[in-house]
């Protein structure tokens, strides 16, 4: 099976900057997609974990997608973050997305019930059939409690020619290895990104085509550096970066959700952006701030 579109490179999960009195901060919003394509990125993703979509309403979630497309305005590639608990809704907001002009959607897999592999795949090609936009999946088995195993994703990469690819989000090589060799050899177009920082450079050397992390909003310019080097075939200077990469997942640690760590670490190194995060997430407080302070200091970041 054929499959047409092909994501790859850096595409960061875009922040939501909310207002101090949480609204959705458009002009704060607006500068920092500017600055992302600016960077160099290959791509933006909305509404995924980092862009707080789990604690917005149905409503809220529509309208922010449609200004970040409008604001976009073809630059650069828009991926929408369409899952959530139900079907229902999924679809809805799947349709609006590609009403208003996004270039592709990320689906997250529900994440109350355990759903039977069965249910799953058919959940999948439920949202897949209510679209003629690339769908891609979305695996974050700490957060959702179930894995989009390898062989799974290489039956729904079988069954539909718009499920083309995967954001990869979990801290085990063996697992982007496998999901690797066992998908691309059918469908070498299918696009695995890994979803962690410190996994970018592994996912390259593997046959991979990019990531969707973090510090893409913080600190664009290692991973699109990385990416440019290793594409360039200097892989010392790869190696190099990726050895500042391979700390930033400490920066993450500071607080959960770290939504707010990465709204911190963006204001710290010059983004003038309010950092106010949806509840259940909170500011960080002023201890924890001072210690991304020093991380980013002593990675040079800022």
């Amino acid at each position: 099976m054929q499959h047409s579109a092909h994501f790859a490179g850096i595409i960061p999960p875009v922040s939501t900057i909310f207002t101090p009195e949480g609204d959705f901060d458009r002009q704060g919003t607006g500068a920092l997609i500017d600055n992302l394509i600016v960077a160099g990125v290959d791509g933006l993703f909305f509404l995924g974990s980092g862009g707080e979509f789990s604690q917005l309403n149905v409503e809220e979630r529509k309208n922010i997608a449609a200004f970040v497309i409008a604001h976009v305005n073809g630059r650069v590639p828009v991926l929408i973050g369409t899952g959530g608990t139900n079907a229902r809704e999924t679809i809805a907001l799947s349709q609006h997305a590609q009403q208003n002009g996004a270039d592709g959607i990320i689906v997250i897999n529900p994440y109350y019930w355990k759903v039977s592999e069965a249910n799953l795949i058919h959940y999948f090609q439920q949202v897949a059939d209510s679209v003629t936009l690339p769908v891609i999946l979305y695996n974050f088995p700490a957060l959702t409690g179930q894995d989009l195993t390898p062989p799974l994703v290489k039956k729904l990469a079988d069954s539909r020619a718009n499920i083309v690819g995967i954001k990869d989000t979990i801290d085990s090589i063996a697992h982007l290895r496998s999901m690797i060799s066992l998908v691309k050899a059918e469908h070498p177009r299918f696009s695995i990104l890994s979803g962690y920082d410190d996994h970018l450079f592994n996912t390259l050397l593997l046959g991979g085509d990019g990531a969707i992390s973090a510090s893409g909003n913080f600190a664009p310019q290692l991973s699109v550096g990385l990416l440019q080097a290793f594409r360039d075939g200097d892989l010392a200077q790869a190696s190099k970066l990726n050895q500042t990469l391979l700390q930033i997942p400490q920066i993450y640690q500071l607080d959960t959700p770290f939504v707010n760590v990465i709204k911190e670490a963006m204001a710290l190194c010059g983004q003038p952006i309010s950092t106010y995060v949806l509840p259940p997430a909170a500011p960080l407080n002023t201890e924890k701030k001072a210690q991304l302070a020093t991380l980013l200091q002593r990675l040079q970041l800022c």
